[in-house]
């Protein structure tokens, strides 16, 4: 496939099926993390592969709402970042977050980016409640989860004739 089609085929996925994810996919999905550029290439994200399920079912409650398919998920991808090496873990986590995506979709797999960053579970920083389900230090950030596994589920691609050009603006 080609870069193109690849991007036009990602889909956020929210039902996954129970088919494993193999060692080969994931490998290639955590190549993929471990290639994504960062500022000054300080490279300061890690990333936690979680597949207990009362793990997954934990940060299935980390926040109000969009994120109980990490539950159903066969694995989750959290993408913490140290804060004390790059003050761009917001940019770089998300990058490698893409990056991810991207290897899923190669793959053929499901995937959906599940937001951490600004957001709650009854009225507590959902970042913080990742950080104490993960048991991790303060200054590592969470931008965000990748829930990932097979689906039967993926929603069809995009079609470039679809694209909004009305937000692309030259100046000269």
């Amino acid at each position: 496939m080609k870069l193109m089609d690849i991007m036009l085929e990602r889909r956020s996925t929210r039902k996954f099926n129970d088919e494993p994810v193999t060692k080969d996919e994931l490998d290639s999905i955590l190549h993929a993390a471990l290639l994504a550029p960062t500022s000054m290439n300080r490279k300061p994200c890690n990333f936690m592969v979680v597949e207990r399920k009362e793990t997954l079912v934990e940060l299935a409650n980390s926040k109000d709402h969009g994120a109980a398919l990490i539950e159903g998920a066969d694995k989750a991808i959290v993408v913490v970042a140290d804060a004390l090496v790059a003050d761009t873990w917001i940019e770089d986590s998300s990058i490698a977050l893409t990056y991810m995506h991207l290897m899923a979709t190669e793959l053929g797999l499901g995937s959906c980016w599940v937001q951490i960053h600004l957001r709650f579970k009854d009225g507590r920083d959902s970042e913080e409640l990742v950080r104490d389900i993960l048991k991790i230090d303060d200054h590592y950030r969470i931008v965000g989860i990748m829930a990932l596994g097979h689906s039967d589920d993926i929603p069809p691609a995009h079609d470039l004739a679809d694209i909004d050009k009305t937000k692309i603006h030259f100046l000269v």
